[in-house]
């Protein structure tokens, strides 16, 4: 830790804002300022007001704050601690441990605050990153380096396919995950850190949390400081990286609150005048080096299912890949509820991922959205009023439907269903096969929830507990009426 040699005192205290008096030379931006007795508080310098006096936002509670109480300058900005000694631990926003364990030796601290690397450095190879999970990779192939975002509203499963993420990447990719909980519920950062210790996937893992009762700045840092971490793994080790952000939207949102504290005029639907600054310095740093990759999975909270919110678009605009999570899927039992016609990817072009998989891809997309065309007809007609080529279409999209389901391995214990793995290769064949109508003799539950399209064939082994939920989701009649859609 540095020596304190400035000492400067607190001239106002409004809310989470700090302004402070210096009288020799005022600290530069993003420097670290502490003051306080026992229960430390610590500032962070936003801007300069003059000559004498800079504006700070407090990243830890300000109670017991006055007026004329001393502050010392660190002579720094913000660090973590970075190096495989912080593999398998959990950390907050300043770097220190919050698992009930020593803090780790033969670390090295950083400033969170770095530039994005350079276009000389940055990779041009378009690579497909397999996440294990047939919907994802068949659809919307992710890109190793590149940005792909969650999207949907509350309660959809957009933690839970995260979590599955993290479950199949340490078990295929042997990379580091990282994730970083911006705006975290204490109690899901707490459970997610137990199911990874019994998954035995906490050993390639780093967890940051930004905990949802702590102040706007530590929450609006810890995006910058999961990062930090992930750009030594990159960069110093060499390694491929997973960076899993949940929320971006709380990032956001941290970022608004930041603004109004400091006074700014509020923008369009009261945020921050700066919010595409401040998410393309965060987002610009996550990038496919020559030296490895940090590929990124954010989970983007939409308000009130709304599209067209400021914060959905600017968050779009970094993506490289979208997955859009369905409510009205998950009410139909289709999990993981992505919707795969609002869903897409740049990586799903011929030239990246071979004709073949472009044209099974493509075939999927026209038949789910001419079953979605039906469905109208369908409701008020009944399917018997459709042609026998219609019929066909909708029996193929609704086995489709039910194939591109799957188990995971992180709701186990709810549905009572053993998770499955699926190779992209496997997923396609399935996909051709039921396009090519070689299951249309079967039940369509016998597709449901199942890994490779083998298994179809097999009588299906289930627990007792979950089939008549989930089969009465799936819908058991392999002709469906006007209800069963």
């Amino acid at each position: 830790m540095p020596a304190f040699s400035e000492l400067g005192s607190i001239v106002s205290v409004r809310g989470g804002i700090v302004d402070v008096r210096f009288e020799n030379s005022v600290p530069p931006i993003h420097s670290l300022l502490r003051t306080g007795g026992e229960e430390e508080i610590v500032l962070e310098v936003l801007s300069q007001l003059s000559g004498e006096v800079v504006r700070a936002i407090a990243l830890t509670p300000t109670q017991g704050l006055a007026r004329g109480m001393p502050v010392r300058d660190t002579h720094g900005p913000l660090k973590v601690p970075v190096g495989n000694a912080t593999l398998s631990r959990m950390f907050n926003v300043f770097g220190d441990t919050i698992d009930r364990l020593p803090a780790p030796d033969g670390v090295e601290w950083r400033s969170v605050h770095h530039s994005s690397p350079p276009l000389a450095r940055r990779s041009t190879k378009s690579e497909i990153f397999e996440t294990g999970i047939k919907i994802i990779d068949v659809l919307m192939p992710l890109e190793r380096g590149g940005k792909t975002g969650l999207l949907g509203g509350a309660g959809v499963g957009k933690t839970i396919l995260l979590t599955e993420m993290i479950h199949n990447v340490a078990g295929q990719h042997e990379g580091v995950s990282i994730f970083c909980g911006i705006g975290e519920r204490c109690r899901e950062g707490a459970e997610l850190y137990r199911d990874m210790v019994e998954a035995g996937v906490l050993k390639n893992m780093v967890m940051i949390l930004g905990q949802m009762n702590e102040p706007p700045g530590a929450r609006f840092r810890a995006g910058h400081a999961a990062l930090t971490m992930a750009e030594y793994f990159r960069d110093d080790e060499h390694r491929d990286v997973l960076l899993l952000i949940d929320n971006i939207f709380r990032f956001i949102q941290a970022g608004m609150e930041v603004s109004g504290l400091m006074g700014q005029m509020p923008s369009r639907l009261g945020y921050q005048p700066t919010m595409s600054t401040e998410l393309a310095e965060l987002e610009e740093r996550i990038a496919n080096t020559d030296s490895g990759a940090i590929t990124s999975i954010q989970a983007v909270y939409v308000p009130a299912d709304d599209f067209t919110d400021p914060a959905a678009i600017h968050a779009f605009s970094h993506l490289s890949a979208s997955i859009v999570l369905s409510r009205k899927r998950a009410s139909e039992g289709l999990y993981p509820a992505i919707d795969p016609l609002q869903s897409s990817s740049k990586m799903a072009t011929p030239t990246v991922i071979g004709q073949r998989h472009y044209h099974i891809a493509q075939e999927i997309r026209r038949t789910l959205a001419q079953y979605a065309e039906l469905k109208d007809i369908i409701a008020m007609l009944g399917l018997e009023q459709l042609s026998p080529e219609d019929r066909h279409v909708v029996a193929r999209a609704r086995r489709l439907e039910r194939f591109l389901t799957q188990p995971f391995f992180t709701t186990e214990q709810f549905t009572g269903i053993k998770g499955k793995l699926v190779s992209l290769e496997d997923a396609l064949d399935g996909c051709e096969r039921i396009l090519q109508d070689e299951f249309k003799d079967m039940p369509e539950r016998s597709l449901y929830m199942i890994g490779t399209a083998g298994e179809a064939e097999k009588p299906p082994v289930r627990q007792a507990a979950a089939p008549g939920f989930m089969q009465g989701l799936a819908g058991n009649s392999s002709k469906p009426g006007r209800a069963n859609l």
